[in-house]
């Protein structure tokens, strides 16, 4: 390895994100990570021809994995055959790994939206209202519908997810670095998911999204924990987002973003100094 390590930055510059700006954000990184690494940006679809160059690839606002499955899993298979060290690490077991982990937290017991895949668990679910039906490999609310209840038995649940929809406050995000807590943000709106505030979580807050990253058990990498708040006051998760997830580092205060620069960049130098 050389003094200064070679990063591979994997972003699709191009996506139209809905009020999310991807490009902006993986520029401002990118820049500040030329502090560090020699580094290069590239699509998604080139990633697995050049990341034998480099010695790490960093994912980030690459899109979501559906519109290019074939690619990825070619990548992720070419990664895990070489050990080429790959940030996320690959052994994520949250939006990485699909949604199977709202089922698997459902039935533990976890504070998370009910989730079923099957009808003859759909009695698992509150009674009344109506219910989110949306791909176990979907993201960015492709393919999500909203039906009421005597519209479930009909549908085909093969490769789908069901919630109840629930009627929440707003949304709130948690963002770690590692294991580090780094900011948080909200959407006071239910209405506008990415028109985000700054949040100020109390202990509760962080114990209850911690819980999330502990169960994850990726020693580095970048996780963001969503989350909705209920009419009641609780906090149940949405999303662990594990693979690229969106960070808003325009919307978060410079010593926020200052310090998450920072966390990034010491995780990836303990990263490719791991033996």
């Amino acid at each position: 390895m050389t003094d200064r390590p070679r990063l591979l930055l994997v972003t699709d510059l191009g996506y139209p994100a809905r009020g999310r700006r991807y490009c902006d954000e993986d520029i401002f990184l990118s820049g500040r990570l030329r502090d560090a690494f020699d580094l290069a940006l590239c699509h998604p679809l080139d990633a697995a021809a050049l990341m034998d160059g480099f010695d790490a690839v960093l994912v980030r606002n690459s899109g979501p994995v559906l519109h290019y499955r074939e690619a990825y899993a070619d990548f992720r298979a070419r990664a895990l055959a070489s050990g080429a060290r790959v940030y996320n690490p690959l052994t994520g077991r949250g939006d990485m790994a699909g949604k199977q982990y709202l089922l698997d937290l459902t039935e533990s017991g976890y504070p998370v939206i009910p989730t079923v895949d099957r009808a003859d668990r759909l009695h698992l679910l509150p009674a009344g209202g109506r219910y989110a039906v949306k791909p176990k490999e979907g993201a960015d609310s492709i393919g999500l519908r909203f039906v009421d209840r005597d519209e479930l038995a009909a549908l085909d649940l093969d490769g789908m997810l069901v919630q109840p929809r629930v009627d929440f406050r707003y949304e709130v995000s948690f963002y770690f670095v590692d294991d580090a807590f780094q900011y948080a943000l909200h959407a006071p709106d239910p209405e506008r998911r990415w028109v985000l505030r700054q949040y100020r979580p109390s202990a509760a807050d962080l114990a209850f999204a911690r819980r999330f990253v502990d169960w994850n058990t990726l020693e580095r990498g970048i996780q963001r924990v969503d989350a909705c708040r209920t009419r009641e006051g609780a906090l149940l998760l949405v999303e662990l987002e594990d693979l690229n997830p969106y960070l808003s580092l325009d919307l978060v205060a410079e010593p926020a973003r200052e310090g998450f620069v920072a966390a990034l960049t010491e995780s990836l130098r303990g990263y490719l100094g791991a033996s």
